[in-house]
């Protein structure tokens, strides 16, 4: 049994099924298809966290910058810093929605 160390007071418990469950455990490739989901989750949400910081600090200059192409490209910035930080073990929701998607991965292969 895999045991996921947050804070604390917070444990998540990442258990395989026993045979006798009923529910097969799962593979290695739908464990990081999942994990990986997770991660990308948390890095939609990291990303939009920053969004409304950027918005104010990261003005443009207004000698040599600003247009549609600073736009775009402060936006793909602020992609890859959520990624990052998501890489980077972020803030911990990647964890909870891992342990989520497992559950129901498993209760929709035992049906």
């Amino acid at each position: 049994m895999n045991e996921i160390k947050l804070l604390p007071q917070t444990q998540i418990k990442m258990t395989q099924p026993n045979p006798s469950d009923g529910k097969k455990p799962l593979t290695e490739k739908e464990l990081s298809r999942i994990d990986a989901a997770a991660q990308d989750f948390e890095a939609v949400y990291l990303t939009e966290m920053l969004r409304p910081m950027f918005e104010e600090t990261n003005k443009p200059d207004p000698m040599f910058g600003g247009g549609k192409g600073e736009e775009i490209f402060n936006g793909m910035m602020l992609d890859e810093y959520g990624k990052i930080m998501a890489r980077a073990g972020g803030v911990g929701i990647a964890q909870y929605v891992k342990s989520e998607m497992i559950k129901i991965q498993q209760e929709a292969q035992k049906q």
